[in-house]
């Protein structure tokens, strides 16, 4: 990747994740700093090492927060400085979350409705209240996913235990026209707010589900997650300098 990012300061949120360790890997890679923030300061640590992310790393600060907590996240952006864009990689959610449609309570999708896209809302509106305060170019990427964008392909699941849960496809939609909204009102070119929709990312996924999918793609069937880190790193990066409020699908053809 280059020194795309040589001069920029990223936030990435949800930096514990399989998705986020990866994006701050790329990110140093591309000669940025990253501030990585997770709930869990350890597990942050422990995934980052196994990504081969040295935490010593003096482009590297690692920092403890709950996404969900509005008070805490609002201190941090009102504290920050010399921040140039923003990744959030986040996936909170209730122990009920994934279960099969009909089993799904009003009670648990509100709740993992709420959590989830609430506090993407949270994250994208402190985002915006930065810039308005330093007026310094700046580049907010969310996750969706294909499945914000289309009809679950439920086929896929056959034979797993394995769904594609209800709040999922409510959440990632809306982050989408989320984007839009902030980016809209916001209405200034040095403010961009756009998306990255992943197709299936490999996991530990059972054979038969992995044969299924890949039967839908174009023959490469779930991507490795540093497949998906180069479209965020570009987002982040000047080249997409007038960019905003676009959703890029990653997919392998899944999707069409």
């Amino acid at each position: 990747m280059n020194q795309m990012l040589k001069d920029k300061k990223i936030v990435v949120a949800g930096a514990g994740g399989l998705l986020g360790a990866n994006v701050v890997k790329s990110i140093l890679l591309a000669g940025g700093d990253v501030v990585a923030m997770d709930i869990s300061l350890e597990h942050l640590k422990t995934r980052l090492s196994s990504v081969d992310v040295d935490i010593n790393n003096a482009h590297l600060i690692m920092c403890e927060l709950d996404i969900t907590n509005s008070e805490a996240l609002t201190r941090f952006w009102q504290q920050a400085e010399g921040i140039t864009g923003a990744v959030n990689c986040t996936y909170p959610r209730t122990n009920s979350y994934g279960a099969k449609f009909f089993d799904v309570t009003l009670d648990s999708f509100n709740e993992n409705v709420s959590i989830h896209l609430g506090s993407s809302f949270l994250f994208a509106q402190q985002c915006a209240a930065y810039f308005v305060d330093k007026e310094l170019p700046f580049s907010l990427v969310n996750i969706s996913s294909i499945y914000g964008v289309i009809a679950p392909k439920f086929s896929v699941y056959d034979n797993t235990s394995m769904t594609m849960p209800v709040e999922y496809a409510a959440i990632k939609s809306a982050t989408i026209h989320l984007n839009r909204y902030v980016a809209s009102y916001i209405n200034d070119s040095r403010f961009r707010v756009n998306s990255v929709s992943p197709g299936g990312i490999l996991d530990g996924q059972p054979e038969v589900f992995l044969d299924a999918y890949c039967k839908n793609t174009h023959g490469t069937g779930m991507l490795n997650v540093e497949e998906i880190t180069g479209t965020i790193v570009y987002l982040l990066s000047d080249l997409s300098r007038f960019v905003t409020g676009q959703n890029i699908i990653v997919d392998d053809g899944f999707s069409i």
